[in-house]
């Protein structure tokens, strides 16, 4: 289970039950209060219509000693009050326990009213007799209204008095049982969140340790242990997976700097065996002056083509040249070639002088012309020709190397486009075409930039596509060894 399912799990049930004692308690005296409420309205009315009855009485008395227009308005007052009074015990009589009572009650208030509206009626006919018989009349109902109030009231604490007794025992059971919810809920609060923290800060802990022991270099032991399959049992599980990847990368390297340290002793014995460039430069000069003056201009010329092809070679491929600089050594390199060859071979050229400053890695050209050499013409007794077409458009430039030699078979030429150099197979171009291509695409950070076309017998055209823009994604060229 994951660290967000637990605290999105048990927090949320954790609150639910709080909530729900909670409501349940609510609820439980919210009952108890309406109950309560409900009684003690009842005897606020009958407390105050007893009491408003004896005003009206008193009222009237007043108005029938001295009928003003004052005391006209005091007894009206108080009529009107016992009116709403009367009212208001019509609706409760329906909600209580004892209503045939309270209806009765209601009754003798009705026949009060009556009978102070009749003594009123008969002071305002000037019949102070009859007025007074009502009056009389009407304190004896009142009289029997205040028996009948107290009797109310005695029924009232009598009923409730056995339903108050048991609100108490239910309010003391519920006041255990919430006491016993929130010891619980605190008991549960505290484990939940001891077994949360833990789950979370134990193996935070172990991976704290296991990152210190690693600053210290020891990759190897104590590795961390975590069963669970939660958040950090994964962190933990990718920790350890990248200790040991790192432990097997640093068992890498190592093995590869002691190859390099044997390959720097072995260049160093080679170097030591090696002819100084600038010796033999000066050498091949000597040469091309010594032929000069004997009169052997031609081979003076091959000489010089000879010195110029070897600078190029040696020279720092880790940069780039231009195309004017690679189509001049491909020119050299044809007049080699072509001392050997004679009339049997033809350099044709067709180039675009604006295409000429496109950077590209040096030595891209000569090596697919040696190969059409090589692997195309090399064995024709005549007509032999390599054509080098140099174009440049809105799109890039467009570079085509095409010879009407041997030509070679489909799977020789996927196996080129997918750098695979078969060196076993006579039909091979050779590693120095798979070399060209790889840095081509290292060169200008693009893959697809060469395709062939050839079939056998009817020679090959490989062509390369700069797209516009392309001036090389790095500052220098990978440097690949030739085959």
């Amino acid at each position: 289970m994951t660290i967000r399912t637990k605290l999105l799990l048990f927090i949320p049930l954790l609150v639910l039950l709080v909530n729900s004692v909670t409501f349940f308690l609510f609820q439980s005296g919210k009952l108890v209060q309406q109950s309560y409420n409900q009684m003690m309205d009842r005897l606020l009315l009958y407390n105050e219509s007893i009491q408003t009855v004896e005003r009206n009485l008193g009222a009237l008395h007043t108005y029938l000693l001295n009928p003003d227009d004052s005391n006209y308005e005091l007894f009206l007052n108080s009529l009107n009050k016992l009116t709403e009074l009367r009212v208001m015990l019509q609706d409760h009589s329906d909600a209580s326990l004892h209503s045939a009572k309270l209806t009765s009650y209601n009754h003798m208030l009705d026949t009060f009213i009556e009978q102070e509206e009749a003594a009123f009626k008969a002071v305002t006919a000037e019949t102070l007799l009859t007025s007074l018989d009502h009056y009389e009349k009407a304190e004896k109902t009142a009289g029997f209204i205040r028996e009948d109030e107290q009797q109310l009231v005695d029924l009232e604490l009598s009923i409730y008095q056995p339903i108050y007794k048991k609100i108490q025992a239910e309010n003391k059971t519920m006041y255990l049982l919430g006491a016993a919810v929130f010891i619980i809920n605190t008991l549960l609060s505290i484990l939940l969140a001891v077994w949360i923290s833990r789950s979370i800060t134990v193996p935070v802990s172990r991976l704290v340790s296991r990152v210190k022991q690693i600053s210290k270099g020891d990759l190897q032991h104590n590795a961390l242990t975590y069963p669970a399959k939660d958040e950090l049992g994964l962190l933990a599980g990718a920790f350890e997976q990248m200790s040991g990847d790192l432990l097997e990368m640093i068992e890498k390297v190592k093995e590869s700097l002691e190859k390099d340290r044997l390959v720097k002793a072995l260049e160093l014995q080679a170097l030591q065996s090696q002819i100084n460039p600038h010796f033999l430069f000066n050498t091949l000069n000597v040469l091309s002056k010594l032929s000069l003056i004997e009169g052997a201009e031609k081979t003076s010329d091959l000489i010089i083509s000879m010195s110029n092809l070897l600078r190029y070679n040696l020279r720092n491929l880790a940069h780039a040249v231009t195309l004017e600089d690679e189509v001049e050594h491909v020119k050299e390199y044809f007049i080699i070639q072509q001392a050997r060859f004679r009339e049997r071979i033809k350099l044709e050229m067709d180039i675009d002088p604006s295409a000429l400053q496109q950077p590209i890695p040096a030595l891209t050209l000569q090596p697919i012309v040696e190969n059409a050499f090589l692997h195309g013409i090399e064995r024709m007794e005549k007509d032999a020709v390599i054509r080098l077409e140099i174009t440049q458009d809105a799109d890039g430039v467009y570079i085509s190397v095409s010879d009407n030699g041997n030509g070679m078979s489909d799977e020789v030429r996927q196996a080129l486009l997918r750098l695979e150099a078969e060196t076993e197979n006579k039909q091979s171009a050779g590693l120095g075409t798979k070399n060209v291509f790889k840095r081509l695409q290292l060169f200008y950070g693009v893959s697809g930039l060469v395709s062939i076309e050839s079939k056998l017998g009817e020679g090959t055209k490989i062509i390369i596509r700069i797209p516009s823009g392309k001036d090389g994604e790095h500052n220098h060229v990978p440097t690949v060894n030739r085959g």
